[in-house]
Order: structure tokens, then C-alpha cells, then sequence
């Protein structure tokens, strides 16, 4: 697949915040966003933050980039809530798809869907997909959003920052991975000790 990420260095102050929160919208609620790169992005537009000569102030980034995060996966859960689910119910009714698969899933958002919902935005394709499935499987709203914004501020506020950051240590942009790494371990393993209670 070719390379689409901009050169966010060549562009104005503007044309950052409007790529930056195009991407990320787009990415986060949008079946055909699954293939963008929304964390080169965020953490090249932190880079270029960086430089004074670009314009582009961080703060005002990172706030971009966070409602652009919260309102995508909003999207999604609503196209999974209002269309996904009625597609999916008419192809069961039609013997077309075996409710079995449905009723798992509704279990697993029902036991794991916040941490699903905020560790989706630390991998790519899944943080498209994640909220949708959330919405059809009609986990409950609230508990969705308080999932969004947790996941939004720490992908899409996080990477910005850190990169930021590496801009005077180099260091950072591996530590932006470990960070990642590290908030998919724990929402991992928090989900297994939970299922793990359950069960006793």
C-alpha cells in the first residue's frame, strides 16, 4: 500500500489542523477511514508543533484532535446502532447469519466493551472498527462515551504531546510505542481478571 501521510512540515498552520482532524475523524468513525494513518499523524503534527516557523500552537492541536476523536467514534457507534444492527437482524431473519455470533458479541461488549472501546485506539484498523461493532451490539451509551473520550485523550492528546516532546529527544518517539504498548497490556489484563471474576 502506498505511503499517504502528507509532509505536515510543507503545509500551513491551517492546513495541518485540517488534515490532522480529517484524518482523525475520519479514521475513528468511517468505514473508509480503517486504512489512514491516524497515529504518524497526530505524532508528526506534534513534531511540527515543535518548530516555532510552522504556526501551529499545540494546545490548540491536541483540543482539535481530541473532539475530532470523540466526535468520530460518536459517528461510528451511531452507524453501528442505527444501521449495522438492523442489517444484521434482517440477515438473521433471512437465515443468513447465525444470531449465535450476534448474542457473543453483545456478551462481549457487555463484559469487556469499555476496555475494547479505549484500548481500539492504540491499533490500527481495530479503532475503526471497534466503535461500530460497539453500536450494533448496542452497548449502552454512556458507558460507550465515558470509553471515547478516556481512549481520545490518551491517543489523540497523548501522541501529539509526545511528539512534542521528541522533537528535543528523539528518545520520546519510542517511548510514544511503549506507552501504547503499555495501555493495551493493562486494558488486557484488566479485562481477563474481570472475566475471571465473573466466572468464579
Amino acid at each position: 500500500m502506498p505511503d499517504i501521510t502528507p509532509d505536515l512540515g510543507s503545509l500551513t498552520a491551517a492546513a495541518v489542523y485540517a488534515v490532522v482532524l480529517g484524518f482523525v475523524f475520519v479514521e475513528s468513525g468511517l468505514l473508509v477511514g480503517f486504512f489512514l494513518p491516524g497515529d504518524t499523524i497526530l505524532f508528526g503534527a506534534g513534531l511540527v508543533s515543535a518548530t516555532p516557523e510552522s504556526g501551529v500552537d499545540l494546545w490548540l492541536l491536541v483540543t482539535g484532535a481530541f473532539v475530532a476523536a470523540v466526535a468520530g467514534d460518536s459517528v461510528g457507534y451511531a452507524t453501528g446502532s442505527r444501521l449495522g444492527r438492523v442489517w444484521l437482524e434482517r440477515r438473521v431473519a433471512a437465515g443468513r447469519f447465525d444470531p449465535q455470533h450476534l448474542r457473543r458479541a453483545e456478551a462481549f461488549y457487555d463484559r469487556f466493551g469499555w476496555w475494547a472501546v479505549v484500548a481500539a485506539r492504540w491499533v490500527p484498523w481495530v479503532r475503526t472498527f471497534t466503535p461500530i461493532l460497539a453500536g450494533t451490539s448496542r452497548m449502552g451509551y454512556p458507558r460507550f462515551l465515558s470509553a471515547n473520550v478516556v481512549g481520545a485523550l490518551a491517543w489523540a492528546v497523548g501522541l501529539p504531546v509526545l511528539g512534542h516532546l521528541a522533537a528535543s529527544d528523539p528518545r520520546l518517539r519510542y517511548t510514544s510505542y511503549a506507552v501504547a504498548a503499555l495501555f493495551v497490556g493493562a486494558s488486557l489484563v484488566l479485562a481477563a481478571i474481570g472475566l475471571v471474576r465473573r466466572r468464579r
